[in-house]
């Protein structure tokens, strides 16, 4: 895109509110139809990579459908012993609206962390699979973190996480790992739906119950927090403008009923026709 079509796009947008009455209709707009990522029925258009493993190998079946879900589980494991899995989408998207819904469940496998109880997460402008090699924890990617409560304590989820990247983060290059949304806390095993408006390198937003609880802008590749890693797939300081789209594997049990996409690329060079499209599909 064009610096002024980037420019009008990001003034444009930040001026959206979402679920409010400041909302503006423009029945002339239609809505691309949602791709289902997930069909509901297999993994075919999913690649498995999972740390100690070769891309490709789904170990202990650890990612499976099951009852039109796409569940991870950990019943075929020893031991988790840091073996961090991925499962990536078979292409890869720029400009985009995510639609998650998930629900953490069950017990965490043995062996796992601390900080990954009821942790997963979607993983965005993510490395190909096929770049990562077999001792990689994680693939180069932002994370739009979730988490999940003890039913007590507030943890937010929809946060921040940014494996081998950086951002800007209220106008200022972020390199701190992690940082946390202004989500609520979901507890138990309620199902949540979680929305992330990705406009190349420009751009991002989490959204939960249609507000944004999160904002960023320009994601590249840089800093540490992965290991293991090809260093060719790492050239520091390069814009990320489309990459492919992960769910985590952390070593709590999750599943995911519905990881929709709504495809803006058409429309990326047309910042109010870009606009109306992602106020008509987050609500």
């Amino acid at each position: 895109m064009k610096l002024n079509s980037i420019i009008l796009s990001l003034f444009m947008l930040s001026t959206i509110s979402y679920g409010t009455n400041s909302r503006v209709d423009h029945p002339n707009v239609a809505i691309p139809l949602p791709i289902q990522l997930f069909n509901g029925k297999d993994m075919n258009d999913w690649t498995a990579k999972i740390r100690l493993h070769e891309t490709g190998e789904n170990y202990a079946q650890t990612f499976r459908v099951e009852d039109g879900l796409l569940k991870v589980r950990y019943d075929g494991y020893d031991n988790f012993n840091q073996q961090y899995g991925h499962i990536a989408y078979n292409k890869p998207f720029g400009h985009y609206i995510l639609r998650v819904e998930y629900r953490f469940v069950g017990e965490q496998a043995k062996g796992g962390e601390g900080w990954a109880w009821r942790n997963s997460g979607a993983m965005l402008h993510g490395q190909s699979p096929q770049t990562m090699l077999k001792d990689q924890d994680f693939p180069i990617s932002i994370e739009g973190q979730f988490l999940g409560g003890d039913g007590t304590a507030e943890r937010t989820t929809s946060n921040l996480c940014t494996p081998g990247t950086n951002v800007y983060y209220m106008n200022e290059l972020f390199t701190p790992h992690c940082t946390s949304s202004t989500s609520n806390t979901y507890h138990g095993d309620q199902w949540v739906t979680a929305e992330f408006v990705v406009l190349g390198d420009s751009i991002i937003r989490h959204v939960l119950e249609g507000k944004t609880v999160l904002e960023y802008t320009k994601p590249q590749i840089g800093g540490g927090n992965v290991s293991d890693f090809d260093k060719n797939a790492k050239p520091d300081g390069k814009a990320l403008t489309e990459g492919y789209i992960y769910l985590q594997s952390e070593s709590h049990p999750i599943d995911f009923r519905k990881v929709e996409l709504y495809d803006l690329s058409p429309y990326k060079n047309n910042p109010e026709k870009l606009n109306n499209i992602i106020q008509k599909v987050i609500k």
